[in-house]
């Protein structure tokens, strides 16, 4: 393992390259890059999700930690692994600070597995729009978790109303054994039954009810209602009426269900609650457009052809340190006027990153003269030109 303090992106570039070749016969091929961007106060459950995920899946795992980014001086360390503690692969940990925090694709992008698909997974509260963090927009898949949100339902709605083909939340991965034993259950059932109205039963304000609710009205095109069970943890199970009687999969413990159907015997089959490193593997498992989530998703939030979006998204360069000044004081707010070149401070539509902003050099921006001149140029702002050369009267004819 190499450490590299107060160091640059070139420097951990090249730690990577050495830790390969001191490896030997640990080095592979590597099935994707899994970029993961946490705070520092959740990076250690972060790290043992994305170990027990890279396990499963060969990949470049590279660990974003953003910190401090109102700090006045832009720092990265690093860590560089190769079967060390972070598993068998090849690792990467940076933790950023200042200004770099803002640029981490700077760092991130020379680092990326060759021909490799790169997954980006948020551990904390996703961005409101994943265009505003460039990780996200260069990404192939994209994995949130909006449990980990203040409002789980509304994140999940802001997922509904940002989509785009590639994204998928672990809320959806939660009810996969959910899913396969009642789709199991219909087996049995005669074509001529039609279902019914369905009813979910679950924790109050639980997104994987509200994408499970969309999966069935979606699938069986039955009227579906949550009802919430105060002092209960995740989904309980889940009721629908079939032909002349009900069919029922309710949770009995924490690692089994029991289906009940009228007329039949109850069957007690497995549904263990899985850990974040499984439900991240899950996922990890198919690098495709997740469609049935899409459509699951459009059910619920009522936002038709999710599907059918573009798959294309465009960097906005969002800096919350403008934001914070624009909404705290007036003097801030007409500095971010300034700065962005129109009022509010409305972040730039379809800006993008100019090749080599910190290049292979994490710290680049380091000591520049030029750095606010730069943000102003991300934020929007028009480049003030220099007065005109006074021009000297014409010759006498």
């Amino acid at each position: 393992m190499t450490t590299l303090w107060d160091t640059t992106g070139s420097a951990v570039v090249k730690a990577l390259a050495a830790e390969r070749r001191a490896a030997g016969a640990l080095a592979f091929g590597l099935a994707l890059t899994l970029v993961v961007v946490v705070d520092e106060q959740h990076v250690s459950q972060a790290e043992s999700a994305a170990t027990a995920a890279a396990a499963a899946h060969p990949c470049r795992l590279l660990i974003v930690v953003r910190r401090q980014i109102d700090s006045p001086h832009p720092r990265l360390d690093a860590e560089v692994s190769i079967g060390g503690r972070l598993g068998p692969g090849e690792a990467v940990v940076m933790r950023m600070s200042g200004r770099l925090a803002l640029h981490a694709e700077s760092v991130v992008l020379p680092l990326l597995a060759p021909d490799a698909p790169v997954v980006t997974w948020w551990y904390d509260a996703p961005p409101e729009k994943i265009a505003y963090d460039p990780l996200g927009v260069f990404a192939d898949r994209r994995v949130t978790g909006t449990y980990a949100a203040t409002d789980p339902v509304a994140a999940l709605r802001q997922r509904a109303e940002d989509f785009v083909p590639g994204d998928t939340d672990l809320a959806w991965t939660r009810i996969s054994g959910w899913r396969t034993l009642l789709a199991a259950a219909f087996d049995q059932v005669q074509a001529s039954e039609a279902a019914g109205p369905a009813t979910v039963v679950s924790e109050p304000g639980n997104p994987s009810a509200c994408l499970f609710a969309g999966w069935l009205q979606a699938r069986l095109q039955v009227p579906v209602t949550v009802t919430d069970a105060p002092g209960r943890k995740g989904i309980q199970g889940v009721r629908l009426a079939v032909g002349d009687g009900e069919l029922e999969l309710a949770r009995t413990d924490s690692r089994s269900a029991g289906i009940t159907r009228t007329g039949f015997p109850t069957r007690v089959l497995p549904l263990p609650e899985r850990g974040l490193g499984d439900l991240l593997a899950e996922e990890l498992r198919r690098l495709d457009d997740d469609v049935v989530y899409a459509e699951a998703l459009s059910a619920w939030s009522h936002i038709p052809d999710l599907s059918r979006r573009p798959r294309h998204r465009e960097h906005i360069w969002r800096d919350p340190a403008l934001e914070h000044a624009a909404a705290t004081s007036p003097a801030g707010a007409a500095g971010a006027t300034r700065a962005s070149g129109r009022p509010g401070a409305a972040p730039r539509s379809g800006a993008t990153e100019r090749p080599g902003t910190a290049g292979n050099d994490g710290a680049a921006d380091r000591g520049k003269p030029t750095e606010h001149a730069e943000v102003a140029e991300h934020a929007g702002a028009t480049p003030t030109a220099p007065p005109a050369a006074p021009t000297a009267p014409p010759a006498a004819s």
